[in-house]
């Protein structure tokens, strides 16, 4: 029988010396993307995982039909109005990707969206813009921009055709179907028509893929007569645009991890100079909307300017640095996380005990009515809102056990109308499944939340040891929602038990969450999450050989540390582009994420203690070779423009140099969202998942 071998990097000593440490790195060759031999390397370790989960290939095929047949393939999405018009999306069975349809409006007066159904023809649709057809011959489709201009004459998309974010940006006539001369190339995301529809506003990035310029171009002209709106030199800012909802103004946003500015153009005067509201503060952070009352023009601004929860102000939008009145004073541990302005009222979005909610903003009185939802674990949120003066707001609702919903607000009578949930084919039943929250405590004794997810047929978690898929995030106070996923039926089906742990560094409760698991604090986020896995297992949820965990991006840093630090408590790590060289990217000033995170993580380059705190926990810095690793798949994309797969590649070198089991799966057209198509990421969820359910000992 002929052993199967895994491919092993040549070690090509580097050093790098910082602050008087010597750092001696084997593998940093394989950054040199364009390097043949280092193609060949990632091909010859894809060609490996291949064989190595060979075995695999059944339940792969199993899940990818499960994901398959319980999702409506044929559908539509709930229809948002905006001018003449309303707005939807189609999928169609067999089709990767998405159809931008719209339909006119047949009565100005009814807000009632048409209800529509698959294979029922729409009177009067219109496609706008058919994603299949765009991504003919095409490895890679994703689209980063797409709007239509006010008049509903022309659309506006932006294509990226490799994986790296940068998106060409072409202008369709609706009315004939055919593509203007204008190509604009190499923009960001986000693009936008101003509301005359005369122009569009773009940004562009740096060598270091941060956005750094605001553009102005004119429609029909070349894209070499465009006009610089606004430019940040400071490279630790990134800076984006876009146009109030009462499109009164332009609002240019500058901002770091720390600080931010914000500035106004007249949109009726867009090449007129930019003029701040608040001149930016390192420390403080704002946002502002524009809002009309009584017939003044006003600004909401949200800031932590001795509010670490956030504080909500209205100021004239006049002279934004005159009086402020205060609109929702700050409030330890309900952190404010944005206000958006409509003619009449508001909606205030805010977090509190570790859930998003949502309220009405009465611009009389200044109250703010809290909406209610029932379940004990949920997501709510305004979404899909453009006009300025509507009856209704559209919320977008969900939970680990209740499918996406769509629902419309009533605001004069409170109602929710229910527009459509999400089937899930295959006889789905919300009362199968169950959710909770328990708690962990931490090292320092600070409880830490943990979200649960099982099917009740199994029993209850705690009842005996079950198999447990642990998964966890932990930066840039991004909050990991209760949020119901197809996908993850195939687990729970299988008596897996899904768990979040909302760990340090995430934002569930509240700005000081945040604050204790980044810079000189962020071992906390790892350590949260290993006293998380440990109260699984004294509780009685599970034990290590049954417990997988799980993470992405900067979660793979967290991956990565936890495997360093924990690596018993653990059956296998599953790490999706992951950040795990984070010391070395952090170093280099010319890479993606670097100067604009040293907010986040510290600046090694310029600090010795940085430096030594950052050094301590990176996990590629810190493989061990006195311990025996969990299982491990770490899955990249060749073209991720934010985490390269240079870092997992050498992390996967150096774990097998210590006898780690670990393999390395590139997507070799791919960003750092995976691969591009429905169908394609289904498979590439199912190969994840079949992956985890063999580490398990459920892959029969």
């Amino acid at each position: 029988m002929t052993t199967l071998l895994p491919p092993v990097a040549p070690v090509r000593p580097i050093t790098r010396i910082h602050h008087g440490d010597e750092v001696v790195d084997e593998y940093e060759w394989l950054r040199a993307k364009d390097d043949p031999e280092v193609i060949a390397h990632l091909e010859a370790e894809n060609a490996y995982t291949e064989a190595r989960t060979a075995a695999l290939e059944p339940l792969r095929e199993r899940i990818f039909q499960e994901i398959k047949s319980r999702t409506l393939e044929s559908d539509l999405s709930v229809p948002t109005r905006e001018g003449d018009w309303w707005y939807y999306g189609r999928s169609v069975e067999g089709q990767q990707y998405g159809i931008h349809c719209r339909a006119p409006l047949t009565d100005p007066a009814d807000w009632t969206p048409p209800v529509l159904s698959p294979g029922v023809d729409v009177p009067g649709e219109q496609v706008l813009l058919d994603g299949n057809i765009e991504a003919d011959g095409l490895e890679f489709f994703s689209l980063g921009s797409f709007d239509v201009s006010v008049d509903g004459t022309l659309l506006l998309y932006g294509v990226d055709s490799e994986g790296d974010e940068r998106y060409t940006l072409r202008i369709r006539d609706l009315g004939t179907g055919k593509d203007l001369p204008d190509v604009i190339e190499q923009t960001s995301s986000g693009a936008m028509f101003s509301p005359d529809g005369r122009f569009v506003v773009y940004t562009t990035v740096d060598d270091a893929w941060r956005p750094d310029t605001v553009w102005l171009h004119e429609v029909g002209t070349p894209a070499s007569d465009d006009v610089t709106l606004f430019h940040e030199s400071d490279e630790r800012y990134w800076v984006g645009a876009g146009f109030t909802r009462s499109q009164r103004y332009l609002v240019i946003e500058v901002g770091s991890s720390i600080t931010s500015e914000e500035y106004l153009v007249d949109a009726a005067d867009l090449r007129s100079e930019p003029r701040s509201i608040w001149p930016r503060r390192e420390g403080v952070e704002y946002s502002a909307t524009h809002a009309v009352v009584d017939g003044e023009d006003v600004l909401y601004i949200l800031h932590n300017h001795d509010a670490l929860d956030f504080e909500l102000v209205r100021v004239s939008a006049a002279n934004p640095t005159g009086p402020r009145a205060v609109v929702l004073a700050h409030e330890p541990g309900r952190r404010l996380l944005d206000v958006s302005a409509f003619r009449d009222w508001g909606v205030v979005s805010y977090r509190r005990e570790g859930l998003a909610r949502m309220g009405m903003l009465d611009y009389a009185t200044d109250r703010v009515d809290e909406l209610d939802f029932a379940e004990e674990l949920y997501s709510a949120g305004a979404a899909g809102n453009p006009e300025w003066a509507p009856p209704l707001v559209r919320l977008g609702y969900g939970s680990f056990v209740t499918p996406g919903t769509v629902y419309d607000y009533v605001v004069a009578t409170g109602e929710f109308l229910l527009r459509k949930r999400q089937p899930v084919l295959g006889g789905y039943d919300a009362d199968d499944y169950a959710q909770s929250r328990v708690w962990a405590t931490a090292s320092d004794g600070v409880r830490v939340p943990i979200s649960l997810v099982w099917k009740t047929s199994f029993g209850t978690p705690g009842d005996g040891p079950r198999p447990v898929h642990l998964y966890g995030y932990g930066s840039y106070e991004h909050s990991i929602e209760p949020g119901f996923s197809v996908a993850r039926l195939s687990m729970l089906d299988r008596g897996v038990i899904f768990a979040v742990a909302h760990v340090r560094g995430g934002g569930e409760m509240g700005r000081q969450w945040y604050e204790d698991g980044k810079l000189g604090h962020k071992r906390n986020t790892f350590t949260d999450f290993v006293a998380c896995a440990h109260e699984l297992v004294a509780s009685g949820v599970t034990t290590p050989d049954r417990m997988v965990a799980e993470g992405g991006s900067a979660g793979g840093l967290l991956m990565g540390a936890v495997a360093n630090i924990a690596p018993e408590m653990f059956a296998g790590i599953l790490a999706d582009v992951p950040f795990v060289d984070a010391l070395t990217t952090i170093l280099d000033p010319s890479l993606p994420l670097t100067v604009i995170e040293w907010d986040e993580w510290g600046d090694p380059l310029h600090d010795p203690e940085v430096y030594a705190y950052m050094k301590s926990y990176t996990p590629y810095e810190n493989v061990r070779t006195d311990v025996a690793y969990p299982r491990i798949l770490a899955a990249t994309s060749l073209n991720d423009t934010r985490v390269f797969y240079v870092e997992p590649a050498k992390w996967v070198a150096r774990l097998r140099a210590v006898g780690a089991d670990a393999l390395l799966k590139c997507e070799m057209v791919a960003g750092h969202g995976g691969v591009s198509g429905r169908y394609n990421a289904w498979r590439q969820r199912a190969f994840e998942l079949a992956w985890l359910l063999d580490v398990l000992d459920l892959a029969d």
